[in-house]
């Protein structure tokens, strides 16, 4: 069987109108570009890197009648349903699964689920990412967070939480997104969500974790079931609870240099799995071992395809499922003209089945 072309899809209206970069760190600040950076960052950056792995792909702006179409959920309409010879591939990141993708890409491992389609990849690193400079040796000043400023602990917004710090001969410092690549001048990083209660955030990446290991900075982190899935030792970083437990794991890190460079050392061995080339074999294979059999699984009998629409209609129906705001293509309207009389059949089937099982099961 031939394999089929593999595209990457982002919607006309949402399409970069500046000249693509072929090096994604060379061109890092396009994927901070509004109000599409998550696209970008997912869709965009992940075709510029594939490409310049010598793996062969395409970017459109319009859907292909046929192949394997990879999106972020924000280009999906909510209604879209795969034709008879299209795969689609949902790049979820931190927002809900579309409810006709038939597999997608999460980047929590608490949400694979292989037998439904959901499979792992870690995002990429920060594009253009600058490390610690080295010429900073022992010195223990400068902490920071990266990220969003509204995804941080209120405690750590709190002017009082600079103060804390300064009385430690610390500096406090919310990065802005126009330097999230800079780690040079940075001596330790926080990445603490909430501090008020247990949250497992089973879909938000362990990104901030990576990137310390990369930019050889020691992490201070929350519980997250990201950050927990990847720790393989008390080196990879220390977890918090508490602001008054990340003032001594400040005060640990400032006063033990032994434990600063250890850290540092094994924070460079664990980034050795998550550099560019290593994401680049992970999405690879996930194309060529997963994805290119499931289209060929999909493409070869439409009874099954009919079956699954079917299956995801009803969940759809039983979930009171529906197109949200915060997803700019969700309420477009899609021309479904494969669906046929024979797909509501099968739908009003499936349902008396569900309804008169329940009634047993109730009896």
């Amino acid at each position: 069987m031939n394999n089929p072309p593999i595209y990457f899809y982002i919607p006309k209206v949402d399409f970069p109108d500046w000249e693509i970069p072929e090096d994604a760190d060379k061109g890092w600040q396009i994927f901070e570009s509004k109000p599409n950076n998550a696209v970008y960052n997912w869709s965009l950056q992940t075709y510029i890197r594939l490409v310049a792995s010598g793996f062969e792909c395409q970017l459109v702006d319009t859907l292909p009648a046929s192949g394997i179409i990879f999106a972020h959920r924000y280009s999906l309409p909510f209604n879209l349903q795969p034709k008879p010879n299209q795969l689609i591939v949902c790049m979820k990141a931190d927002h809900d699964f579309h409810p006709y993708a038939q597999l997608h890409v999460v980047q929590n491992q608490q949400e694979v689920n292989t037998s439904d389609g959901h499979y792992f990849i870690p995002h990429w690193r920060q594009p253009g990412l600058i490390p610690r400079d080295s010429e900073r040796g022992d010195k223990f000043v400068n902490v920071g967070y990266y990220g969003i400023e509204k995804n941080i602990a209120s405690e750590l917004k709190d002017p009082a939480w600079s103060e804390q710090l300064k009385a430690l001969g610390l500096h406090w410092h919310i990065v802005g997104e126009n330097a999230w690549n800079d780690y040079s001048q940075m001596d330790a990083v926080i990445a603490v969500r909430n501090f008020q209660f247990q949250e497992s955030y089973k879909y938000k990446p362990a990104s901030k974790l990576y990137n310390s290991w990369h930019a050889r900075v020691p992490a201070i982190v929350s519980g997250d079931s990201a950050f927990r899935a990847e720790r393989r030792s008390e080196l990879d970083y220390i977890e918090v609870a508490s602001p008054s437990e990340t003032i001594t794991a400040l005060k640990r890190l400032r006063d033990d240099k032994a434990l600063y460079h250890a850290m540092v050392k094994n924070g460079r061995a664990r980034a050795e799995d998550f550099t560019v080339d290593k994401v680049c074999v992970r999405w690879r294979n996930l194309i060529t071992e997963v994805a290119v059999p499931a289209y060929h699984r999909w493409c070869e009998s439409q009874y099954k395809q009919k079956l699954y629409l079917a299956k995801r209609s009803l969940i759809i129906q039983e979930n009171n499922l529906k197109p949200q705001l915060i997803y700019p293509h969700d309420r477009e309207n899609v021309k479904n003209d494969h669906v046929g009389f024979s797909d509501l059949i099968i739908i009003s089937t499936m349902q008396k089945y569900r309804s008169f099982k329940k009634l047993i099961c109730k009896n």
